[in-house]
């Protein structure tokens, strides 16, 4: 895909993500933080449906949402994504960068927000702060669709496997928060939505001030010195 068009996906993205988030937002604080539509028939169903060994599952699926798994992961991606020692380095540091600078912002939104969490007699996981959106549901979708860039952009033969695996660990992540009683399902769609938007922004600065990095031309010095 040319840059330009690139850049044109990545913006019309970031914008429809963003107008989407933002009315969800505007919703939940406009009532209060109180459930939305279908938040507390799912939390009920999820209550009611806890297998000790889905509940150790879904456990395991939610550590990896935070602490240094998403940070270990977004190194990766950058890793893999560039083709020189010097890309690679700058493609992890970008990589992070993303990630850290999402996740400051999603924490600054929150407690705009200041959405109570569901109430902690239906909780089997630990949990702190407001509700939405949802913590480990961003970083994981930011962390997924690092992944999922660098994928597409170096792993053709087992794209289509790779990417369903990143994917899907990228939704399971939010979904086993509203199964473990943390957080209603709108706070997960609203990680979603952040998500997506920050991820999408950050491919199209990448885009358009970034062009090197981004299509793994050749330098004007390295081309001219060697």
């Amino acid at each position: 895909m040319k840059r330009a068009d690139t850049s044109d996906l990545a913006g019309s993205t970031a914008l429809g993500a963003l107008a989407a988030f933002v009315l969800l937002a505007l919703t939940v604080r406009g009532r209060g933080g109180s459930p939305l539509y279908g938040d507390a028939d799912l939390l009920a169903w999820s209550v009611g449906h806890r297998p000790h060994p889905v509940v150790v599952a879904a456990r395991a699926v939610t550590f990896t949402g935070t602490g240094a798994v998403p940070y270990l992961l977004a190194a990766l991606a950058g890793l893999l994504a560039g083709r020189t020692p010097r890309r690679r380095a700058l493609c992890m540091a970008a990589a992070v960068a993303c990630l850290a600078v999402g996740q400051a912002l999603r924490y600054g939104v929150m407690n705009t927000v200041a959405r109570p969490r569901p109430a902690a007699r239906d909780w089997v996981t630990q949990a702190s702060g407001w509700s939405f959106p949802s913590g480990h549901t961003t970083t994981a979708a930011i962390t997924a669709g690092l992944l999922a860039l660098t994928i597409l952009a170096r792993a053709p033969r087992a794209r289509t496997a790779l990417l369903v695996t990143v994917l899907t660990w990228g939704i399971l992540v939010g979904l086993t928060r509203v199964y473990l009683g943390v957080h209603w399902f709108t706070d997960v769609l609203g990680g979603w939505l952040f998500a997506v938007c920050w991820l999408s922004l950050c491919v199209y600065v990448a885009a358009r001030f970034a062009p090197r990095a981004l299509t793994g031309t050749a330098d004007p010095v390295s081309s001219s010195t060697s």
